[in-house]
């Protein structure tokens, strides 16, 4: 077999979250919302993300009301070590923003339970963690009062499409008003329609009454996708699959459900699948200010895992969160730069493809306005290159510093100083 070509790899993969992301807002504060039936999970694993108990995990299927918002941590070890090099008094990691929406039920998009209020919540978030429960547990009742995936994510999913159908059934007359608008024709005029929004309403339909979500077809144009952006539909959205199990099927990989999840999730347009276990992480987080028992902990499930007769790399015990939170990140398609010095190491939130003047302008707007240059230095030149010191002489010295202009595309990983010079807006 002919070894891996990772460069190739990670572009194929950041093609695929950049046409997911495609129909998505252009900003730096983007969102990622916990959708799922009542008690499957989702303030748990919020908490969880979180690090603190930021949402009311109770066994009641309306415990959360309002979408309850947390930024979690974003893992990130480029991060860290710049932190560790300068030491400086301020420190500030990226975030993501996760919120935590109350459980939807069947009839949702009718407006059954709580329905309408939890519908707009999820069309107020830029991309979905669909959470599905996969445990069994006499403790926490199931709103169908048995446990089956399969039936949930057709739930889940079939609310969400209907939701956009009633969407879809409003934006040919809205369309049409806006060309009667733009023509000065009388509203008892049937104007016709642009074979582009024709065909982009097509497809869409389409798929929506096949139950599948709108992001996950890889055909349209770039007017199509233009057009379905302003249609609002919730399953243009990016959408990642994350499957709670319990703490012991977690700990052997397996689970009578993930097969027939795949399965489900191939026919319904594909996607990321990520299979966890807020028992597991729940009993590792209580441990977090004892790292000794933490330690102790991980340990006793190697130990739990050794004794099935499994072994391996894939079998290694670890927490599911930091992959969560940066899948959440990357199907957003956000990244970091760094700006570091002796004050502070920051981490600053993009959108891949960002250039350099808008970067500059999410730390300051004067700094786009009056932009320059920006000064860059990629982390891995600055780690092989700096000899432990914290400052940039080292990088410089072997012409690895580089001056860039307005053109320029940030890089996940950018060291950077912008120069700007701002003079007072003229009067007006």
């Amino acid at each position: 077999m002919p070894p891996k070509n990772k460069k190739k790899d990670a572009e194929a993969s950041d093609d695929k979250f950049m046409r997911a992301a495609r129909f998505g807002r252009v900003k730096n504060d983007l969102k990622m919302g916990f959708v799922g039936l009542p008690n499957v999970g989702k303030s748990t694993l919020t908490n969880l993300l979180a690090g603190a108990c930021h949402a009311e995990a109770a066994n009641y299927p309306f415990c959360t009301i309002d979408p309850n918002m947390v930024q979690a941590i974003v893992p990130d070890q480029k991060f860290k070590y710049l932190a560790d090099t300068w030491k400086p008094p301020s420190v500030v990691p990226a975030v993501l923003k996760i919120v935590d929406i109350a459980g939807l039920i069947r009839g949702a998009a009718e407006g059954a339970g709580l329905g309408n209020a939890f519908l707009s919540h999820i069309a107020a978030v830029d991309g979905i963690f669909h959470l599905v429960r996969a445990f069994e547990s006499e403790d926490i009742v199931h709103v169908d009062d048995t446990v089956d995936p399969i039936r949930d994510l057709e739930t889940i999913q079939s609310e969400l499409c209907l939701k956009d159908k009633e969407a879809l059934s409003k934006v040919i007359e809205k369309e049409k008003d806006r060309i009667r608008k733009e023509k000065g024709i009388a509203r008892s005029t049937d104007p016709p329609l642009g074979e582009t929004f024709k065909s982009a309403y097509e497809k869409c339909l389409k798929l929506i009454e096949s139950n599948t979500p709108v992001q996950t077809y890889e055909d349209f144009s770039m007017g199509e996708v233009d057009i379905i952006r302003e249609f609002g539909l919730i399953t243009t959205k990016p959408q990642i699959y994350v499957i709670n199990m319990s703490k012991r099927n977690f700990l052997r990989k397996g689970n009578k459900w993930l097969p027939k999840i795949q399965e489900w999730v191939n026919t319904h347009g594909g996607g990321q699948i990520i299979p966890m276990s807020c028992e597991f992480e729940q009993d590792l987080m209580d441990l977090q200010d004892d790292k000794e028992a933490q330690k102790a902990f991980i340990q006793q499930c190697d130990e739990e895992v050794k004794s099935m007769g499994l072994s391996g790399p894939g079998f290694a015990v670890k927490s599911v969160v930091p992959r969560l939170i940066r899948s959440g990140r990357q199907s957003l398609c956000l990244q970091s730069f760094y700006t570091a010095g002796p004050k502070e190491v920051r981490a600053w939130t993009i959108m891949k493809g960002t250039h350099a003047p808008q970067a500059a302008g999410v730390i300051h707007t004067d700094f786009e306005r009056g932009f320059i240059k920006a000064e860059v230095a990629n982390f891995d030149d600055f780690k092989a290159l700096h000899k432990g010191e914290p400052s940039m002489a080292k990088v410089k010295e072997a012409g690895k510093y580089r001056q860039e202009g307005k053109t320029y595309v940030m890089q996940e990983g950018d060291i950077v100083v912008f120069m700007h010079n701002v003079t007072a807006s003229k009067k007006k």
